[in-house]
């Protein structure tokens, strides 16, 4: 079979599209009069002083017929260059473009066009091979090999075209390298739709109803033509095949751009910049690709970053995100994710946001069986340490950090902010719940307003829950909580040589709670063993038990009374007993992080239902029913809030008493988060080795301040007085 086919000359830039693909009655040009909106009446021909010019100044075209312009045209601005087809060119003026320090005429130079349709004021300079594009107003395309658009271009959606086979249609395999939770990629996905779609396999009218939806979400015609948005700039970059460019988007020495849509905007300009290679991707507003990376079958979420050579494969990067150096491969990432250094590696792996991996970090990229269908699930504020090593298949509670270590078996930690530590020594996995709350509140405290801060999106489609305590976070304690009061009286029991097996669960519980309640000293004498947390026969030791059970009750006191407050903050007119009544109720147990955004499980569940029934019936009503549910939320959590005073204080409704107490005791909660993170940051002036860098105090001073200078620092001292305050104010209204 011939791979270089002989055409006739004429056909250059003709027959776009095949005859059997042609809509009846209509042209090959059809699509591409639909997608650019120019009014016909705005081109003309060209005139024969003006054909002159252009052959003069050493321009060849098969048909000067087929070039159309607009009133303001200067053929003197086009030399040097080859036109195939219908090229229509809009308004060329002698006047220069620049951008940044580069400036460059208006005009066409030693360029080959073929079919294309040019804005206004466009510069296009050695652009050795452009074909089949709509480009905007006011760009600047320079020093490019080759810019093109085939007549079957997805533009990196997962979608076929017509006459396609389905083997063509691209898929994206994330959370596990099988392939068996794949996904079809569309513009303006994001990692809610991944996760629904992935996470559900066992729902096949869900699965069956979101590949028709996206296959008919978009067009399936053939004929459409690339486009690149008004003031872009191309610059010094070899190969652009079947690419949509978003206006204001700045693209500089890239290697080879396929199969993409890139979304960028004025007010969210995306970058791309030296040695970059991208196949098969959805780009969001932006976002800033740069240095070597590769990036392959991937989605990137709005404000996210590609950075050092990075290598991002059958992936999802939520919004939020940078990626540098590393290899990311068949990973669902929720938003707010850092991983910055060349050997950290993330495999087969759904981590649901405001999460980091450190250096030397190899989370999943080793198996512990001959098969590769295994996964690592992990949830918000994930953070493995340095040269951490996990094996499939593990999960994770919300907020675990997992210090320097090999570990050396499947993981299951169902306790929240926790501390892992793999003691060699004496080989054992010792494990410190609470363990951000009694000895890291600084970094804890600062997450919630650092994820928040740095959102910089104007296109907030992916709604998400930055607070580290939330109704998701919050049941866990409540499971974990369960889980201490077990394991403390299980150990009771042995310590004293009596069996556990009669006790039932129950019972358990309430001796545990009597112990957790009790002696801090009798409990911190007993050897508490965890369960069915790691998959080997060494000892899961509990460190800190009694701190971290009293340090999980302040985290719910904290979470209910804060949420409370908010409440009557937002209505100033409701009285203690107003609210009680109107959130009072049973506690929502089960929530779905859904991509960022926390929902109600049985919520979920009808989403899924109502999806699958046809009754949603495509994205866009899908993320209104996201959006929906998101402004219910405020409200949700409340309740929740509520429910979860209520019972932590053994209560189905509040009184005064009780209200006027927890108030209370918020204030001391909130006093000691402002006193932990000091005393946490503190740690770091103190240090005697950091200090033994510089010369003397004064250099350390000018060169990194003082404790007391520390913005974040002042910052909680004032949200505390502003909460005390709103304490004594609410207190004024019961």
């Amino acid at each position: 079979m011939d791979t270089v086919s002989i055409l006739p000359a004429n056909s250059h830039g003709r027959n776009f599209i095949p005859d059997e693909y042609l809509p009846d009655g209509k042209d090959e040009y059809y699509f591409r009069n639909i997608q650019n909106t120019k009014s016909k009446a705005e081109w003309r021909h060209l005139r024969s002083d003006e054909v002159n010019t252009l052959i003069k100044n050493n321009n060849i075209s098969q048909n000067w017929e087929e070039i159309l312009v607009t009133n303001q045209f200067d053929p003197g601005q086009i030399n040097d260059s080859e036109f195939f087809g219908l090229v229509r060119i809009g308004s060329i003026r002698n006047t220069i473009l620049e951008h940044h320090d580069l400036k460059l005429p208006v005009g066409i130079t030693n360029s080959t066009i073929i079919s294309c349709d040019i804005g206004d004021d466009v510069a296009i300079h050695h652009v050795r091979y452009l074909s089949h594009y709509i480009i905007g107003n006011r760009c600047i395309l320079s020093n490019i090999d080759e810019i093109h658009t085939t007549n079957h271009a997805k533009f990196g959606n997962g979608i076929i075209k017509e006459g396609e086979q389905e083997k063509v249609r691209v898929w994206l395999n994330l959370m596990n390298e099988t392939g068996c939770r794949k996904i079809l990629p569309f513009d303006g996905m994001i990692t809610a739709d991944a996760y629904i779609w992935a996470k559900y396999r066992d729902d096949a009218a869900l699965q069956e109803k979101l590949k028709e939806i996206t296959q008919n979400s978009l067009d399936s015609h053939r004929g459409f033509y690339g486009t690149i948005g008004n003031q872009c700039v191309i610059k010094n970059s070899r190969i652009l095949k079947d690419v949509k460019v978003g206006s204001h988007c700045y693209i500089k020495g890239a290697n080879k751009l396929k199969n993409l849509t890139i979304n960028s905007s004025q007010e969210e300009s995306t970058q791309i910049g030296e040695g970059v290679e991208l196949v098969n991707g959805i780009i969001g507003f932006g976002c800033h690709i740069f240095y070597g990376c590769k990036a392959i079958r991937f989605i990137l979420g709005n404000n996210s970053n590609l950075k050092y050579g990075a290598r991002l494969i059958n992936s999802f990067l939520g919004d939020n995100s940078t990626i540098s150096c590393c290899e990311v491969l068949n990973n669902l990432i929720f938003p707010a994710h850092e991983q910055h250094h060349n050997n950290s590696f993330l495999i087969a792996s759904v981590v649901m946001g405001q999460s980091n991996m450190a250096a030397g970090a190899t989370i999943g990229s080793n198996h512990n069986s001959r098969a590769n269908d295994n996964e690592i699930r992990a949830g918000r504020g994930f953070w493995p340490g340095l040269c951490t090593s996990v094996k499939h298949s593990c999960r994770f509670a919300s907020f675990v950090l997992l210090s320097k270590a090999a570990y050396p078996a499947e993981l299951d930690i169902t306790l929240p902010f926790s501390l892992l530590k793999n003691n060699e020594a004496k080989d054992q996995l010792e494990i410190l719940p609470a363990f951000w709350w009694l000895y890291n509140m600084y970094a804890l405290a600062r997450n919630s307003w650092k994820f928040m801060n740095r959102d910089k999106r104007r296109n907030k489609v992916q709604n998400i829950e930055f607070d580290s305590l939330a109704p998701d976070t919050v049941e866990e304690i409540f499971k974990a909580l369960r889980l201490l009061k077990i394991w403390t009286a299980k150990a009771s029991l042995r310590s004293k040589g009596d069996s556990t097996d009669n006790k039932d669960e129950k019972e358990l519980v309430q001796i545990g709670h009597q112990l957790l309640s009790g002696s801090e000293e009798q409990v911190n004498n007993l050897e508490i063993l965890g369960e069915n947390m790691e998959k080997s026969k060494r000892k899961v030791v509990i460190i800190k038990a009694y701190n971290s059970y009293h340090a999980y009750y302040d985290m719910l006191h904290y979470y209910g009374i804060k949420n409370l407050m908010e409440y009557m903050n937002e209505n100033p007119e409701v009285d203690f007993p107003s609210m009680s009544k109107a959130l009072k109720g049973n506690r929502e147990k089960k929530w779905v992080n859904l991509g960022g955004q926390l929902i109600p499980e049985k919520d979920v569940d009808q989403l899924r239902a109502d999806i699958g029934s046809d009754k949603l019936s495509n994205w866009t009503e899908i993320h209104y029913r996201y959006d929906t549910l998101w402004e219910k939320y405020p409200s949700e959590k409340q309740k929740h809030a509520y429910a979860t005073l209520c019972e932590i204080l053994g209560t189905d409704i509040l009184t005064k008493e009780q209200w006027i107490s927890a108030l209370d005791k918020a204030k001391e909660i909130k006093e000691f988060i402002m006193e932990q993170v000091y005393v946490s940051r503190k740690k770091d002036f103190d240090n005697p080795f950091r200090q033994a860098t510089f010369r003397n105090m004064a250099e350390m001073k000018a060169a990194i301040g003082t404790i007391e200078d520390n913005s974040f620092v002042k910052q909680v001292r004032n949200e505390t007085e502003d909460f005390k305050k709103l304490i004594e104010e609410i207190k004024m209204r019961i």
